[in-house]
């Protein structure tokens, strides 16, 4: 399969614990439980926006057909949505950005690597990407974490750059397919 064969249908995965899956308008009363909460986002570069605080706003036009994924990071035993999860700015079908953000109730428990590592695998074996990156404020302990479980390397440091809204240093981590193939 490609990026093309996913423009109009987003995948599902399940892991252990999770289901990653597209969001629905039924999704919205979970996510205005966390979507709003300022702690959510405080080294996501901006802090909630007008549909982080009126989720019901994300589902009211159709989606558009699009190469980049983001889904609901779902728990299975009640399918209710505690995070998201992007991968997107994709260049070439070759290399695309990844980014997570989860609930503050559920963070601490594993959920991010969870994801983001069966989110890493699906893209590496169902599409033709060959590299996924990301950005971490270099404050944020917790993201540098997942990402290193998630077999993701440090690259570089970027130094008062400027992360979506917010000038701050932040790292870039990397995986390539090839990577995923000899985990650490």
């Amino acid at each position: 399969m490609a990026l093309k064969d996913y423009l109009y249908h987003k995948p599902t995965i399940l892991t252990e614990r999770l289901v990653i899956r597209p969001m629905s308008a039924s999704d919205a009363d979970a996510l205005r439980e966390w979507m709003p909460d300022p702690s959510v986002y405080t080294y996501w570069g901006k802090g909630p926006g007008r549909a982080e605080k009126h989720p019901e706003l994300l589902f009211e036009k159709e989606a558009a057909p699009a190469k980049s994924f983001h889904l609901g990071i779902a728990e299975k035993r009640t399918d209710k949505v505690v995070g998201d999860l992007w991968v997107y700015r994709i260049d070439h079908d070759r290399m695309a950005a990844a980014a997570i953000r989860l609930s503050k109730a559920v963070q601490g428990r594993g959920y991010g690597t969870e994801s983001l590592s069966a989110m890493t695998r699906f893209c590496f074996e169902n599409t033709e990407l060959k590299r996924l990156w990301a950005e971490a404020d270099v404050r944020n302990t917790a993201s540098i974490r997942m990402l290193e479980k998630c077999g993701y390397t440090r690259e570089g440091l970027i130094r008062q750059g400027r992360m979506v809204n917010t000038w701050c240093d932040y790292y870039i981590y990397g995986i390539l397919n090839s990577d995923s193939m000899n985990p650490r």
